[in-house]
């Protein structure tokens, strides 16, 4: 089966010379493999007529094009087709009562499309482009399956769904007081009582994803829908939430949309895999048990489909447990900082050249007052930093100028190190969003331009607040990747402020940790070596996480297990010896 797939937003015939037809070998033989909309005056390929040379994939000067050859028996499992040459989602995961099911898989490849379908909000076309099938028809495809009778609840109107989405930034519009929007939402929002008098433009991300979790979560319905409800958590309320929602499954349905492999290890019972290429088409793989089904995905090899969707991601067994002697590139003495009611305390450090450094700690520690310190951006009350250093400082939260984003590099390319379109571009894949405008890229996209934009910049020290936020699990591989080897190779250093333990274990090579109060005062402490500060963070909030035998990948262990009070016993939080 061959599929031609258009990216209507990249596609520009009034900038081009029409490359697709002019080069198209069967259209210069007579044949009209490729037409002009009337619409909006942009081709349309013919796919029975495409004989999938590939020529037009080549030319088109915007890349605009995909022709893509899938498996025959792909054809019978059309779930949805947006348009003619349009994305292809292929087969659905099912719902089960008393499970959360999981959805993995690489951002643009359907894992929104399929929970607007679950959830009611998109029907179904089965692919038909020339009608809108009937509910009857929707039904008959899936006839005397568990999926039948899903989509009949669907049909009649007689499932209640409540859905936390992707995006929970846009809820700071929100014009008025927390306590306003929770009573508008028509739920009590238990848990959330320190919050309702301020502004809903003033809480933070965390703050935020807490709340659309809770108003999720006390809606009565029959199906819950998560899409990405950890990003901004910190990890002891990433676990907090995981037990909440897996709450619901008691007697409901869940489907979870999570690109923390820890947090959808401990959330899911099954996972689906979801294979394809970006803004082409997606695959929903069978139903697997979670631990199996997240070594898969790593694996980037499907055994029972014999399709290899991506590279492996590693883990190293046994973490490095000394820390080699670096060059100091920077060092910071007795640091205070008192603002607005919180005080920070950070014990004396220095860091390295060719050092990749995570930060550790609950939300509102003080991790980014401490970053905004080390780039300059605020002044410390007490203590001093050598100052005789370079900083580029990706901040946490996001905002796009009305701009494309070739600009942005172009006009700042005079300040950028020598290597950065080989280094850091290329393999973050920015060249494919030169084309578009800041302000139209999805979360992920935004967040990967981000971190490009930092990285490229001709600096010493490079701080990055959350780095993980929207990117998918593969993504968060690459950036690691980028991250170590800029470091490495350019004698650079770098702080992560990240929540995610997978991304922290395969970026990091040591850890500075943050405990005390949030909101009221901070210690950080270290640099520590990865496996130390490890241990020096999990014991502060008394999680402990094994290595999986198969893929050495950390999992948590369950609180009160034999294993959590083993490795608490010998003082060995994160690490089997």
């Amino acid at each position: 089966m061959r599929i031609a797939v258009i990216d209507r937003d990249r596609c520009q015939p009034k900038k081009c010379s029409m490359e697709c037809i002019k080069y198209c070998p069967r259209m210069r033989g007579g044949i009209k493999v490729i037409e002009i909309s009337e619409d909006d005056h942009k081709p349309v390929i013919s796919e029975e007529l495409c004989v999938g040379c590939g020529i037009c994939v080549h030319k088109c000067p915007f890349h605009a094009i995909h022709i893509e050859n899938l498996a025959e028996e792909l054809q019978k499992d059309i779930v949805h087709q947006y348009g003619v040459n349009g994305f292809r989602l292929f087969r659905l995961p099912l719902p089960r009562k008393h499970k959360v099911v999981g959805l993995l898989g690489e951002n643009g490849i359907g894992k929104t499309t399929a929970l607007n379908i679950l959830s009611g909000k998109l029907k179904p076309n089965l692919g038909h482009m020339d009608h809108e099938p009937s509910w009857d028809d929707i039904i008959d495809e899936w006839s005397g399956t568990e999926a039948a009778e899903f989509f009949k609840t669907v049909a009649d109107g007689r499932l209640t769904v409540s859905y936390k989405p992707q995006y929970i930034d846009r809820l700071s519009y929100h014009k008025g007081t927390v306590q306003d929007f929770v009573e508008e939402m028509g739920v009590k929002g238990e848990g959330l009582e320190a919050l309702m008098g301020r502004k809903m433009s003033e809480i933070s991300g965390g703050e935020l994803q807490q709340l659309a979790i809770t108003i999720a979560t006390e809606r009565e319905a029959d199906i819950y829908f998560f899409d990405e409800p950890s990003s901004y958590l910190d990890i002891k309320n990433r676990l907090e939430m995981s037990k909440k929602v897996r709450e619901l499954a008691r007697d409901r349905m869940v489907v979870v949309v999570e690109h923390d492999l820890a947090v959808l290890d401990s959330l899911a019972d099954i996972v689906h895999i979801l294979y394809g290429k970006k803004g082409v088409y997606g695959v929903v793989a069978g139903a697997k048990g979670v631990r199996h089904g997240i070594n898969l995905y790593l694996s980037g090899y499907l055994k029972e489909e014999n399709v290899r969707f991506s590279e492996e991601i590693t883990f190293e067994k046994h973490p490095p447990r000394e820390i080699r002697e670096k060059e100091t590139l920077i060092s910071f003495e007795g640091l205070r900082k008192t603002l607005d009611g919180f005080e920070l305390v950070v014990e004396s450090g220095e860091i390295a050249k060719g050092d990749v450094i995570g930060i550790l700690g609950p939300n509102g520690i003080g991790k980014t007052t401490f970053v905004r310190m080390l780039a300059g951006i605020i002044e410390p009350t007490e203590g001093s930093i050598d100052t005789e250093v370079k900083v580029s400082y990706k901040p946490q939260y996001l905002t796009a100028e009305d701009k494309m984003v070739s600009l942005l590099f172009s006009e700042n390319k005079r300040h950028f190190h020598p290597l950065y379109e080989k280094e850091i571009l290329l393999p973050l894949g920015i060249a494919d969003l030169f084309d578009k405008n800041l302000t139209s890229l999805s979360g992920g996209e935004l967040q990967t331009v981000a971190i490009a934009f930092c990285l490229s910049f001709d600096a010493d020290v490079y701080l990055i607040d959350e780095p993980s936020a929207y990117l998918d699990a593969k993504q968060r591989m690459k950036v690691a990747k980028v991250i170590k080897r800029i470091m490495e190779k350019e004698a650079k250093a770098a702080l992560v402020v990240e929540h995610d333990v997978y991304f922290i274990d395969m970026v990091s090579q040591s850890l500075m940790v943050f405990s005390g109060e949030p909101g009221k005062r901070g210690l950080a402490r270290g640099p520590f070596s990865l496996r130390q500060g490890m241990n020096e963070f999990l014991r502060d909030i008394s999680i402990t996480f094994r290595r999986d035998e198969e893929s050495h990948r950390p999992r948590v262990n369950k609180v009160g297990s034999t294993l959590d009070r083993e490795q608490k016993a010998i003082g060995e939080y994160y690490y089997e010896l």
